[in-house]
């Protein structure tokens, strides 16, 4: 096979692609289906519930004291905002070095990204209190004279950096999806000349396609303005991918506290973002294509790839814990000592040692080719994984809040059911609106894998 050769050459016509992808969704959904919509559906709305208490009840019903003044709600916002990264890091930068095995990945891993950066930007928002307050850390214009928001929290950076950057992966998404929706609309509509749409929801759904797809025609001309608009979009939103955990890292970094006060903290964040969203993905990708059949498109290969990098990012998050110790012990700071010393040993010594095993042991499993392809391995690593990087969130911000400068203030943080309800809700919250997406709109980006099947018929046909 030559370097002009696909290795994930499909063998396959544009029809049958359309049929393999577009197939599943236009089938009712399987009890399978329903089941898992169903129990996270009840998890969401147990979630809102919770939620919805404290707005009546107070704060007081989390475990928060203190010291420990955010508690669990700030270990989730950094922990989906981690898991959202994967998705612009596959879209754009992927994109960009033209790594043509992010093709059937890349669809689903952008809709990753939208829904964690949704679940992630609750927890600001039910955490100050009196959430119908929240306007007043918008700068817009207003009555009241000279009083605006204080441009130096770092809370307020959040504010941009997650709007932001929500809004570029969600135009990014949606421009991805247009010329897949003009192709189910086509369907669709020789369906409805056929008469063969009846119901109110299937022609629901048709208007719904239509309007979507904004008049696509995929003729030459409109193809060179879409490749020139993603090209601009994937260029915008590559910086975003170094720079909104690096603004949420200032969140820490920026503050005197000890173990929070390192410099390491943006490109540490920044790589463990990338390793906890890139499990995410595999786990999402592992679950769907054993559901819709789509092992032909999501192959073992792209599986593997992902073990790389999860490999890759693992080092560079096992190397920032390492330099976290070495800095501490440099640092001649009695203090920052003790709060290291405090993780290896102290009350939360379980937290710890459950974030190295999960985040430090666990992606030393990829260097062997027989795990990394896989699939029960690659699977149970994902889940694995991404429960060391919450841990993770849980040592950074429990460990170093608990016990700080003065001995009188120390205090145990407890999670309260509360705060164990509304963090497993969020994975209701994030799963729902993701079962909603995979039955509703492509999983795979048809039209990019329609063009690289193109290319390579077009290789073999040349001779190469």
């Amino acid at each position: 096979m030559s370097a002009s050769t696909s290795i994930y050459s499909l063998n396959k016509t544009n029809r049958e692609i359309e049929r393999d992808i577009l197939s599943p969704m236009e089938k009712f959904p399987g009890k399978l289906w329903w089941f898992t919509f169903i129990i996270n559906a009840g998890l969401m709305l147990m979630m809102l519930g919770l939620i919805g208490w404290t707005f009546v009840e107070g704060l007081g019903l989390l475990g928060i004291n203190t010291p420990v003044s955010w508690g669990l709600y700030i270990v989730n916002f950094v922990f989906w905002v981690g898991i959202g990264h994967a998705g612009t890091l596959i879209s754009a930068i992927l994109y960009l070095f033209r790594q043509r095995w992010r093709t059937t990945i890349n669809r689903a891993a952008e809709a990753m990204t939208i829904f964690a950066v949704m679940t992630a930007g609750l927890f600001p928002l039910i955490h100050v209190g009196r959430p119908w307050m929240v306007f007043f850390i918008f700068p817009y214009p207003n009555e009241r004279g000279p009083l605006w928001v204080n441009f130096r929290s770092p809370l307020l950076w959040d504010v941009f950096a997650i709007s932001t950057y929500f809004s570029v992966s969600l135009i990014f998404w949606y421009m991805g999806l247009v010329p897949d929706l003009a192709n189910m609309r086509d369907r669709m509509k020789f369906e409805h000349v056929q008469g063969k749409i009846s119901s109110f929801g299937k022609k629901l759904k048709y208007a719904f396609v239509r309007i979507l797809s904004i008049g696509w025609v995929g003729s030459g001309k409109t193809w060179i303005h879409y490749e020139k608009m993603v090209m601009v979009l994937a260029s915008l939103a590559t910086p975003l991918v170094l720079s909104v955990h690096t603004v949420v890292s200032f969140d820490f970094a920026t503050s005197v506290i000890p173990g929070w006060h390192a410099t390491i903290f943006p490109p540490y964040f920044v790589a463990g973002a990338i390793y906890s969203g890139f499990a995410m993905v595999m786990t999402l990708m592992i679950i769907t294509r054993k559901a819709f059949k789509l092992e032909a498109y999501i192959s073992i290969k792209h599986l593997e790839n992902m073990g790389i990098i999860i490999l890759v990012t693992g080092m560079m998050v096992s190397f920032a814990y390492t330099m976290e110790f070495v800095f501490a012990a440099y640092s001649a700071n009695a203090v920052e000592q003790y709060v290291f010393i405090n993780r290896l040993q102290g009350p939360y010594a379980w937290a710890f040692w459950t974030m190295f095993a999960c985040n430090v042991v666990s992606p030393h499993f990829m260097w062997s080719k027989k795990l990394r392809t896989n699939i029960v391995v690659l699977f149970i690593i994902s889940i694995v994984v991404n429960i060391g990087m919450w841990f993770e969130r849980f040592v950074i911000v429990i460990t170093s809040l608990h016990r700080d400068y003065i001995p009188s203030s120390w205090e145990m943080f407890i999670p309260t059911w509360v705060d164990w309800g509304v963090l497993v809700g969020s994975f209701g919250f994030f799963f729902f609106w993701f079962l909603l997406f995979v039955r509703t709109l492509p999983s795979i980006a048809i039209a990019e894998v329609k063009m690289d099947e193109g290319h390579d018929q077009l290789a073999k046909g040349m001779g190469h």
